[in-house]
């Protein structure tokens, strides 16, 4: 049996099917896995439910016609407050919708996580969450003495999970350099199977004991790993060590990406311009490889 868990991005979308409860790590225009993203868009895979704290991968994926449900904390650009395509498909009734305090998310994908078919939490409590926005929710009542009625938040099973991170091995061992890891560990233990792609794919990592604290999860949750040097384009990929790769978000490009959204006919523009011809020629059409990844890093 190889232990080589190395693919490509056409093999690992070849390994998903229409209908499939999708969760995307990163959260909004940072380490979104971009160039799996763009090979789903090139497939013919639909009826997704996509959960994830949202950037322009939801946006895209609902201007694609892939989405049936999206299940999010949030879909943001960031310095562009809301991700104008999935607002033209959420005004426009065009997908159903989990809206989740962003803490609820992550109590949903902790729950799956933990093989647990809730979590209770004060979240959301005596607002509309439970009327209007999320009536299938429920409450539990504490069985201490306290008797406290709490909101029970569902476990977010994950058939897949798709993630970008800065270093992998063949082996499927990860590192994440990144300075806001967060939510990346739950979505990879939420998960059926972990699909990676990185900035930097050798045949095994060596570090030191400082060096593995960045390894967010085990390998043995990893089923496949794709090497994508400038694969979180145009999201950022930003590290705190001078390993595997750091670029900032492309605020032209994504200002580009949005402007299409107030077009007639802007989504198939983009796509037959950035998305439909390949991972390298969308990568020439931005610039080059060499223009993604000296990106500077934002500040704030």
């Amino acid at each position: 049996m190889s232990l080589n868990k190395e693919m490509t991005a056409a093999d690992v979308v070849a390994q998903l099917r229409d209908g499939m409860t999708i969760g995307i790590g990163g959260w909004g225009p940072r380490r979104k896995p971009m160039s799996l993203v763009r090979e789903i868009l090139r497939s013919d895979l639909k009826d997704l439910t996509v959960v994830g704290y949202g950037g322009p991968d939801m946006g895209m994926l609902c201007a694609a016609g892939k989405v049936k449900k999206l299940i999010y904390g949030f879909v943001s650009l960031d310095f562009i407050p809301l991700e104008p395509f999935f607002r033209k498909a959420r005004e426009a009734a065009q997908i159903e919708a989990m809206e989740l305090d962003e803490g609820q998310l992550h109590w949903g994908l902790r729950a799956a996580a933990m093989r647990l078919p809730f979590l209770p939490t004060r979240v959301g409590l005596a607002t509309d969450q439970l009327t209007k926005v999320n009536p299938d929710l429920r409450t539990v009542t504490s069985p201490y003495a306290d008797g406290e009625v709490l909101l029970a938040m569902p476990a977010i099973k994950l058939d897949v999970a798709l993630l970008h991170l800065h270093t992998a091995d063949r082996l499927g061992n990860t590192r994440l350099y990144a300075p806001d890891p967060f939510f990346d560990e739950l979505f990879a233990r939420a998960a059926d199977r972990v699909y990676v792609s990185c900035e930097e794919l050798v045949d095994r990592i060596a570090s030191d004991e400082a060096d593995a604290q960045s390894n967010p999860f085990e390998r043995s949750l990893v089923t496949g790993v794709v090497a994508a040097r400038g694969g979180a384009h145009p999201t950022s990929n930003v590290a705190v060590v001078a390993k595997g790769g750091s670029y900032g978000w492309d605020a032209a490009h994504l200002k580009r990406y949005c402007a299409a959204a107030d077009e007639d006919g802007g989504w198939a523009r983009y796509a037959e311009e950035f998305i439909n011809g390949g991972e390298a020629a969308y990568q020439q059409a931005v610039g080059g490889l060499d223009a993604i990844v000296t990106l500077p890093r934002q500040v704030f």
